[in-house]
């Protein structure tokens, strides 16, 4: 069985991105290491190298919401970690986008989840935080989740858990590890 994972880099109070969608110096820590990571230049720090590694080579399939599709325009196709891609829209795949990719679409988080579930088979499921991650963790959905938190504050922007108005509590962190200028964070989701 899969486990749930709700992943992004955040700002210390909580954002995902400034209210235009920029990242700031969110990603910085991706590139101020000496350690590649074999994706798009990234170079880490050992001990983020040491945490992110591992939690990469474990996705079997990732969830993103139909705004990041559209910012990236869908990774190309290629999820950063693991084989499989999911997305959450209300909206079809763009015609002539990737007709060869296995990409599918699905309009509603809990069938994107259990589709995505499946095709990681015992792998992890990173499910992008923000709105949609907010709306599986509301449903009950996210077994973890994931903050690289970086030292910089936004003030406002697109939030972390995105539209989640109810209380969800979290048990103690069980990864804790400070890299260079991010410090990450990974905790189980209490169910029931």
């Amino acid at each position: 069985m899969a486990t749930v994972l709700m992943h992004a880099v955040v700002s210390l109070d909580g954002f995902i991105a400034d209210d235009d969608d920029g990242v700031g110096p969110l990603f910085d820590w991706y590139f101020n290491g000496d350690r590649p990571l074999d994706h798009m230049g990234m170079s880490l720090s050992q001990a983020s190298y040491d945490y992110t590694r591992p939690m990469w080579d474990s996705i079997g399939a990732t969830i993103m919401g139909r705004h990041l599709f559209d910012l990236t325009n869908g990774w190309e196709a290629k999820a950063p970690a693991g084989e499989h891609l999911v997305v959450v829209s209300h909206r079809p795949k763009p015609a002539g986008w990737h007709p060869e990719a296995d990409v599918p679409f699905f309009e509603n988080v809990p069938d994107a989840v259990a589709d995505a579930s499946r095709r990681a088979g015992t792998g992890v499921v990173a499910l992008c935080a923000g709105d949609v991650g907010g709306q599986a963790l509301a449903a009950g959905l996210v077994d973890e989740v994931a903050m690289d938190v970086v030292p910089v504050v936004f003030g406002s922007g697109k939030r972390y858990f995105g539209p989640v108005d109810g209380q969800h509590l979290l048990d103690d962190p069980h990864a804790v590890i400070q890299g260079n200028r991010v410090l990450h964070l990974r905790y189980r989701v209490r169910k029931g």
